[in-house]
């Protein structure tokens, strides 16, 4: 006797068909939709979940990270302070006590003033959020049919 084959010399056999094409033969259109779109809302209910917890924990690091800054800055503050005294105390045994604070005083003018036409330049520099907002303007175009998207 010969043997059965259940495909055609010559042919590659055709596997047996998987459990997804199973379920889809079995399933109706509707239900497979429900289907895909609670998978779609579980997907970003957890995203937003991952994104919230990425969030706070960068936000923690952010304040720890802030007030250690502030600590420095108070010790930087002391340092300035006790680096203008000696320097007055310096000045004074040359001039005397009141040209030398005034002198002392025009230095910290001179430096506070270099320092708020460099902040004020930063600050007219800033531009928000470019990306975003080109971004954002692209999704309605996205979102209509036959558009071409850009």
């Amino acid at each position: 006797m010969t043997e059965q084959r259940p495909w055609v010399q010559g042919q590659e056999p055709v596997p047996p068909p998987s459990t997804a094409e199973q379920k889809a033969e079995s399933t109706s259109l509707g239900d497979l939709l429900g289907e895909v779109t609670s998978d779609i809302s579980t997907l970003m209910r957890q995203e937003v979940a991952l994104a919230k917890a990425e969030l706070r924990e960068s936000a923690s690091r952010a304040g720890k990270g802030a007030g250690m800054l502030v600590g420095a800055a108070e010790a930087g503050r002391f340092v300035l302070l006790f680096l203008s005294l000696a320097l007055t105390g310096a000045l004074a045994s040359l001039i005397g006590w009141g040209w030398s604070a005034l002198i002392v005083a025009v230095i910290w003018a001179i430096i506070a003033a270099i320092l708020a036409v460099v902040g004020k330049k930063e600050i007219s520099s800033i531009r928000g959020l470019p990306r975003t907002t080109e971004t954002v303007q692209e999704i309605p175009a996205a979102l209509k049919p036959g558009k071409d998207t850009p």
